[in-house]
């Protein structure tokens, strides 16, 4: 479904991206874990034509997008739900919700339509619907945060450390809800420093480090690798 190839990404004369390739297959869960200043969240900003590509190229289902406008590249059902959630912490839960189908706006039977399904989705936030978004939780943040990039009802979604900040057992609520979406048949690209986590949701993974891919391959091979296992996993 995505293929980057030789992604190389400068910021002034800093090198941040080294020339990284990885993939993502349809129906996937890919996860890519590293140390702060691997250059994780540039890669997701890349793909997503927010950062500049000096070289490289990404591909969406075998057509080019690293020229593409990241407005454009929204419009092909990429999703990228960055870290730190942003959501607006002074519109309520429901206006966050609709804020994220803003191309369907003059459509309100469509809009009313994926608004219902994120409440399906997320019971909790239909509980919420009213209460102003920044008095949520930081657990229920990220869900408002997941559910508002799904409202365009995107195939591909990238999610940047959704597990930051949260108690373990909100994390385990998120994994959770991930691993629910996948099964829904939306493919995830997710960025993460819960490694432990994010190697046994993902399908497959990749672990950067000063702006290269160092390892990848199946999830459960990762985990057993010593390597991973001393580096990322605490061992």
């Amino acid at each position: 479904m995505l293929t980057v190839k030789n992604l190389r990404v400068h910021y002034g004369k800093i090198e941040v991206l080294k020339g990284v390739s990885l993939e993502v297959r349809a129906g996937e869960i890919v996860t890519v874990i590293g140390s702060n200043g691997a250059g994780k969240t540039t890669l997701l900003r890349a793909i997503s034509g927010l950062a500049p590509i000096v070289a490289g190229e990404v591909m969406l289902e075998g057509r080019p997008i690293h020229r593409t406008p990241p407005h454009r590249i929204s419009r092909l059902g990429v999703a990228h739900i960055p870290q730190g959630r942003q959501i607006v912490p002074d519109l309520s839960v429901e206006d966050n919700l609709r804020l994220g189908a803003y191309r369907l706006a003059r459509d309100r039977a469509k809009v009313r339509e994926f608004v219902a399904r994120e409440y399906e989705r997320f019971p909790q936030l239909s509980e919420r619907r009213g209460q102003i978004a920044g008095s949520l939780s930081g657990g229920e943040q990220q869900m408002l945060a997941i559910a508002r990039g799904l409202m365009m009802d995107p195939r591909f979604v990238m999610m940047d450390e959704p597990s930051l900040g949260l108690a373990p057992k909100v994390v385990d609520e998120i994994m959770t809800t991930l691993q629910a979406l996948n099964r829904q048949g939306v493919t995830l690209l997710l960025v993460e420093q819960a490694a432990a986590e994010a190697l046994v949701l993902a399908h497959r993974g990749y672990v950067m480090r000063t702006g290269e891919v160092f390892l990848s391959g199946p999830a459960d091979e990762l985990r057993r690798d010593p390597r991973v296992i001393e580096g990322y996993l605490g061992g």
